[in-house]
């Protein structure tokens, strides 16, 4: 179990802002490790230009285009799967451990506040659910870091101008 004193606020805050950083940083880190960004952002570029263009002849009926899409289709479908076999190899190495991480944390804060967001204070209701602070929190934190460790690692893809 976790020492106490990390129960009270400000404690609670920094501690679950430094390890959402710490597995954030872990998984990311990971992601680069198993995966070849390079080629996933090529195969993403791919994939978005196919799109595209198959919005585009859906919109203006271009059977032309279309039936040049459609030939192209069963490569696009692979690439997809090529993506998401990568993405589903971070989740079989990760989803026990975090699974069992929530148990403790949850454990250990239950609904004791974390964090209080301005305005909103410890809960955030969403109308069919309220989420104590420590879930939000830590979403909140993770969501921050991802962006930051995915950018430093080279594991999303930039917007061309």
């Amino acid at each position: 179990m976790l020492p106490e004193f990390l129960q009270p606020i400000p404690a609670s805050t920094i501690f679950i802002l430094l390890l959402s950083m710490s597995l954030t940083f872990l998984t990311s880190l990971t992601n680069r490790l198993l995966t070849n960004p390079e080629k996933t952002k090529a195969w993403r570029k791919e994939i978005a230009e196919w799109n595209a263009d198959f919005q585009k002849a859906r919109r203006t009926c271009d059977k032309k285009l279309m039936e040049k899409l459609m030939k192209k289709q069963k490569y696009i479908l692979q690439l997809q799967s090529k993506m998401m076999l990568q993405s589903f190899k971070l989740f079989a190495l990760f989803a026990i451990p975090f699974f069992l991480l929530w148990q403790v944390l949850l454990g250990f804060y239950g609904t004791s506040p974390v964090a209080y967001f301005p305005g909103v204070g410890d809960e955030i209701s969403l109308g069919f659910a309220v989420f104590p602070s420590i879930i939000w929190w830590y979403f909140l934190c993770s969501t921050l870091f991802g962006t930051i460790f995915s950018r430093v690692l080279g594991l999303t893809m930039e917007v061309e101008k």
